[in-house]
């Protein structure tokens, strides 16, 4: 089953949200929210090559969600999951990123290894294991345990079909903070020129090229706190997870790919960012939820509130099923 949803407005045109907001469509947009119900390695051959910017997801983790997913035997993990990688990166288009979250578990107190037997063997099917971001759950549950500290953090894989890529890392800059202030207030004359480690490693810096610069790049640890809200879903990822790489690697219009959508947060967000996006998931009652979260969206820049006049309210969401 697959679930068409398509939103296109004209230059100018007025729309009305169901709080009675006034607001108004600036530029012609189309913007698609693809759904399907079923197995992901079997619906993923249903994309074209090529054909996605950004894959953002986080499959069930091993022998976790039983209830729902069934649960994946560490020692399976591999092989369960090579083929869909393979579909994966046969519809990501080569300037495209694909951002997988998982986490290793303990078994028997020890941590399992099946996430890194994951990465080597997708690098031998082809991937280029990019980058490695943190996801630090700023309210991460306390608990206690006889040989180790509580989780507070995930893995944020990415991998590249080449070493060209879109990435957008403007889009993601950090104010600079208050050190900055105290810093680069009095520069020596080593802070004015680039300055080499004392170590040996071959890094330096230039102190002067942060003067009268309000912005900087982030680091590759992202803090953000776990999802608290009840979203119907065993682990749903918060909203500022997938909007943070959909900022990074993609621009509007560009297409979103989420082939675990569970709740559906990465579509959410996609569609509110004016990004196409494509979910699949196996579990009748997910598909069900993100087919009736998707449908009120509407897609709209916020415009001067004294612009707006009384307009008739009208939907433009157009449904097709195949």
């Amino acid at each position: 089953m697959r679930k068409l949803l398509h939103r296109k407005v004209s230059h100018g045109e007025i729309d009305v949200n169901f709080q009675g907001i006034f607001r108004i469509f600036v530029e012609p947009v189309e913007i698609f929210a693809d759904i399907y119900l079923g197995d992901s390695k079997e619906k993923l051959k249903l994309l074209a090559d090529n054909s996605v910017d950004l894959i953002v997801t986080s499959p069930p983790y091993a022998d976790q969600r039983k209830n729902t997913y069934g649960g994946i035997h560490p020692h399976n993990y591999v092989d369960w999951f090579l083929p869909i990688s393979a579909q994966l990166l046969r519809v990501l288009k080569p300037s495209g990123t694909f951002i997988l979250n998982i986490k290793e578990k303990v078994v028997n107190g020890e941590r399992s290894t099946y996430v890194m037997e994951l990465i080597l063997a997708m690098r031998k099917q082809g991937w280029l294991w990019t980058e490695e971001f943190i996801w630090h759950k700023k309210n991460s549950y306390p608990g206690k345990w006889p040989n180790r500290f509580r989780d507070s953090w995930e893995r944020l894989l990415q991998f590249n079909k080449d070493k060209k890529f879109n990435m957008y890392q403007e889009e993601v800059m950090v104010p600079m903070g208050d050190w900055a202030k105290s810093r680069l207030k009095k520069l020596s004359d080593t802070d004015k020129i680039r300055d080499n480690s004392k170590v040996g490693s071959g890094f330096g810096k230039n102190i002067s090229n942060w003067l009268d610069r309000d912005m900087a790049y982030p680091t590759n640890v992202l803090h953000l706190a776990t999802e608290c809200n009840n979203k119907n879903h065993s682990a749903a990822f918060p909203e500022e997870l997938p909007e943070w790489f959909i900022k990074l690697f993609t621009k509007e219009e560009d297409v979103v790919l989420d082939p675990f959508m569970g709740s559906g947060t990465t579509l959410k967000v996609a569609s509110r960012m004016r990004r196409n996006s494509i979910g699949i998931d196996n579990v009748p009652e997910y598909y069900n939820l993100v087919r009736n979260q998707l449908e009120p969206i509407e897609l709209y820049l916020l415009e001067p509130e004294e612009k707006y006049e009384t307009a008739q309210s009208y939907r433009r969401i157009g449904i097709r099923r195949e």
